[in-house]
């Protein structure tokens, strides 16, 4: 550093003188560049090139090849340039590496056998070097931004000098080195260290710009490092430079692969794509981008379908099977990780096989590079993603670019190569060929398109701006004094002349400046710069230009969630002839009412999915458990929702309650009838003779017994299980007891007319009137206990049925309930077998003979009804019950009362005291 001058002179460390050598350098002060601009960016020097192309013809023409066939194969390899500052026996080895990947096994020893025989060959190297030119245009466009990197550096310390506000009195020198090949990338950074310079009175290095690829710069930070000098790329991605354990002084202006494999997850998970394929270039970019991708992508749940690697000196088979695994695979997105030659190579290989229905989403470092569009690769890159360094205009850049001239430098190596190789043009007569005119001074940059030039995008330039700028920024704050301490350390004031590289190191760590582009420049403690991308869009015209256009951003610094954003009301371009977001999964999302099962023959985003189970429901799509349904809720068909479970019960509405209340109608009023009958004829033989008072209890009792099943029909409530249990069982007692009175009456009424027995007397009709109300009593009393300890209750069975519940009366007390039935089991058992006894009494209308039918049905009945109602799910349980109620009572009703009404209706003759008494013979019964 030096001060600077009251009249802003340019800075004394000017121009130096530069050797013949084709990799001297221009070397000034504080801040070196380390560039790869002289092999790619500049043509070949004259003898050099002229050597190296002698010797790879004369290679190729021994082995057979074609001129045709060489010039395609230095077209597409840059291995040539790593051999250009190398001295003539060092260039035959490096030629022989080259030839040796172009044809295989050619020996060193032969190559050199054949470079002798060459001189003697007819072939006039003139005339093929004639033929060369625009073979070496390609070869030269590959690295033209380098230079681009280079001015922008210049001005931008111009920009810093002139700036009172940052540094006063403090001027910036530059040193720009050639870091092309390994050689000269050691040899470059040695030199910068040792100062060799320093009589040109330059002082110190305190920072280093660059490298542009990551592998270079991993080296030269390895060299720079232990000297704790600071270095700091523009372009150098690879998330490995974020060790601080191996790569302690490094920083960065370019945001590592690291988040640019993150925001790419990010924006394939924005759009619901998680079936990817990736293809990649070979060496560091690509090899550890793809790597940090498939790291990052599972742990979002995105699988990578496939991965293909790429050299350039594939053959055309083995490009081939990467084109079909391409055009074969069911992913619709293609994730492109390469640099930006290893796509140029790429592109123009592929371009005519016919890849369509793909959308491509490319990495930062080509995916801003317009050059590469073209009509017959539109197919291809139309459409096209992917994430960018933000874009910023520095002011005055373009012109201060565009306005070079040889006369600028008139020294320098570097400009005069550019110009030449640019305009086909000479700048001495010396160096002026027949093939070469002499530069006029009439040529204008601005006519000229290649990647020096192009100032449609200010991405990558903005990077080396803003690398120059942290490091005047850590020097200005250094050299901030407050009261004889430096606010930024702490520590005591430094001297300009006595700052050390590792000082510049710590204070890189704290700067925090203003971008253009809006955002602030800081770095953290991994030395990377905060992540800010642009969503770029290649939206490509018919005549196979292309327009980059932004469609959202990126910002590492917002919180999870919020750092990708899509713009609003923008227009987005879909590859592969989709109009809309295309779909690219490997199994569709599992629909509401499934769930995700894992398929362990597959990826984790091959799928199965699985319907949900009855009374399951999955109300998301790809959930992966179902969730159980409350027990009073069940799912519906879809399986996505929780309904209420339809209740079941006995109703009056559906045909079974309708048949059981049509037929308990019907009894009731044929009991109705019968009792119509017997009250009209009262005063008859057999109604008298049958004990009429008990005759019209009986059949008061049936109409209880045929209404009270009407109390089992309908929804189940408190009052209504009650009544329902209870009333059974009194009418019951009460009929069964009428019965059994009936059958003692018919007993005792024949045992009276044997002489001398006195038995009537001891069962009048008060007895008979007491036994009754005594056995219906004690009926009363087992129903009054049952319904005081444990009544019947409403009760929703759910276990019964998963998908509906069962309403229905729980008995409360089982030892209540099955004592009610015990005991009307017992009267008509004892009934029964009364009348068994009395069956063979004489009488023509022998009581005792219906009275037995009657309990032989009713105990029929009732023994059957027990394993029914034990077995019988849901509401037939109820509907059994009632039919034993219905069936035991028609029994009673038919078997009693029937034939005694047929008599009276249609025999009335027979309705006489003769007849019931037997004094008449008859068998009309």
């Amino acid at each position: 550093m030096v001060e600077r001058s009251v009249e802003m002179q340019k800075s004394f460390c000017d121009l130096m003188p530069i050797s013949e050598n084709i990799n001297r350098a221009s070397t000034f002060d504080s801040v070196t560049m380390l560039n790869n601009s002289v092999c790619g960016a500049l043509s070949l020097q004259g003898s050099v090139l002229e050597s190296i192309m002698k010797l790879i013809i004369s290679a190729a023409l021994a082995n057979g090849s074609s001129l045709v066939t060489v010039l395609a194969q230095v077209k597409n390899h840059w291995m040539i340039t790593a051999c250009c500052d190398l001295d003539y026996y060092s260039v035959q080895l490096c030629v022989a590496s080259f030839c040796q990947m172009l044809w295989g096994d050619v020996k060193v020893n032969r190559l050199q056998q054949s470079w002798i025989d060459g001189a003697s060959k007819t072939v006039s190297l003139r005339r093929i070097m004639g033929s060369l030119p625009k073979y070496l245009l390609l070869l030269g466009m590959k690295n033209y931004r380098e230079l681009k990197f280079a001015r922008t550096l210049i001005f931008t310390l111009d920009e810093i000098n002139y700036n009172t506000g940052l540094l006063p009195r403090v001027t910036l020198g530059y040193n720009i080195l050639n870091t092309c090949g390994t050689p000269n990338l050691m040899r470059a950074s040695l030199e910068a260290m040792n100062g060799v310079e320093k009589q040109h009175r330059c002082g110190k290095v305190h920072a280093f710009i660059g490298h542009s690829s990551s592998g270079p710069t991993k080296q030269i930070n390895k060299i720079i490092s232990p000297f704790g000098i600071p270095q700091i790329s523009h372009l150098s991605t690879c998330a490995c430079l974020s060790r601080r354990d191996i790569y302690p002084t490094f920083f960065r202006t370019v945001p590592s692969d690291h988040f640019q494999v993150i925001a790419l997850v990010q924006l394939i998970k924005h759009f619901g794509w998680n079936w990817i394929g990736l293809v990649y270039s070979y060496g560091t970019y690509g090899a550890n981008g793809r790597q940090e991708f498939i790291e990052q992508a599972t742990k979002e749940g995105i699988c990578v379908e496939y991965q293909q690697i790429y050299l350039k000196k594939f053959s055309d088979m083995t490009l081939n099977s990467i084109v079909n695994v391409i055009k074969t695979s069911t992913s619709k997105i293609i994730l492109v990780f390469m640099s930006s030659s290893y796509i140029r190579s790429f592109l123009s290989r592929i371009d005519s096989m016919n890849i369509t229905g793909k959308h491509w989403i490319g990495s930062e470092a080509w995916v801003t590079t317009p050059a590469l569009a073209s009509v017959k690769n539109m197919h291809i890159l139309q459409g096209t993603m992917g994430f960018a360094i933000p874009e910023a205009k520095i002011p005055g850049l373009t012109e201060f670019l565009l306005r070079l001239k040889p006369s600028d430098a008139p020294d320098s190596a570097f400009i005069r190569d550019f110009w030449e190789t640019t305009f086909q043009c000479s700048l001495s007569t010396s160096n002026q060929t027949q093939h070469k005119r002499l530069c006029n001074g009439s040529e204008d940059l601005r006519t000229i398109a290649n990647d020096y030039t192009d100032m449609s995008e200010s991405r990558t330039v903005n990077n080396v701006y803003n690398a120059v700028y942290a490091v005047a920024h850590a020097l200005h704050n250094l050299l901030q004094c407050n009261n004889g301490t430096n606010p930024a350390t702490g520590d005591g004031c430094y001297n300009k002349t006595s700052i050390e590289p590792s000082q510049v190191v710590h204070s890189l760590r704290k700067v925090n400046f203003s971008l253009l582009s809006g955002g602030r420049m800081f770095f953290d403690e991994n030395g990377d710069s905060v992540a800010l991308y642009d969503l770029v869009n290649w939206q490509m015209n018919r005549d196979g230009s292309v327009n980059i256009i932004n469609i959202g951003r990126y910002d590492g610094s917002l919180p999870n969630g919020k750092r990708f954003q899509m713009k609003e009301n923008i227009t987005v371009i879909w590859g592969g002839n989709h109009s809309e977001v295309p779909r690219s999964v490997c199994t569709e999302s599992c629909p509401p009412g499934s769930r995700k099962v894992v398929n362990k023959t597959r990826q984790i985003c091959c799928f199965d999915c699985l319907p949900c189970a009855d009374g399951e429901i999955a109300n998301k799509t790809d959930s992966s458990d179902c969730t159980k349904c409350l027990p009073a809720y069940w799912s519906n068909n879809r399986k996505d929702e929780c309904v209420l479970k339809s209740t079941e019960f006995l109703s009056y509405g559906e045909t079974m309650g309708m048949v059981l209340v049509v037929f308990s109608c019907f009894g009731f009023f044929l009991t109705v009838f019968a009792t119509v009958i017997f009250f009209a004829f009262r005063k008859t033989a057999i109604v008298r003779a049958n004990n009429s008072e008990l005759s019209f209890l009986l059949l008061f009792s049936l109409k209880l017994c045929f209404l009270c099943s009407l109390t089992f029909i309908g929804r189940p409530s408190e009052w209504s299980c009650m009544l329902r249990h209870t009333a059974f069982g009194i009418t019951f007692v009460l009929c069964i007891s009428c019965v059994l009175g009936k059958t003692i009456v018919v007993l005792m009424a024949f045992r009276a007319t044997l002489p001398g027995s006195n038995v009537m007397k001891w069962f009048g009709p008060l007895q008979q009137r007491l036994s009754v109300l005594g056995f219906t009593l004690i009926q009363v009393l087992i129903c009054v206990l049952w319904l005081s300890i444990s009544p019947p209750f409403p009760f929703k069975n759910m276990k019964l049925y998963q998908e509906k519940i069962i309403l229905e009366c729980k008995v409360g007390s089982t030892i209540g309930f099955w004592a009610v039935l015990g005991y009307i089991g017992l009267l008509a058992v004892l009934c029964f077998v009364l009348a068994f006894l009395a069956r063979k009494l004489p009488d023509n209308f022998n009581e005792a003979k219906f009275i037995t039918f009657s309990m032989l049905i009713f105990c029929a009945v009732w023994i059957t009804f027990i394993p029914a109602y034990v077995s019988s799910p849901g509401k037939f349980t109820v509907a059994v019950e009632i039919f034993a109620i219905l069936a035991s009572s028609f029994g009673l009703l038919s078997c009693i009362f029937f034939p005694k009404c047929y008599v009276i209706v249609f025999k009335p003759q027979l309705n006489s005291k003769k007849h019931v008494m037997g004094k008449v013979t008859s068998k009309s019964l």
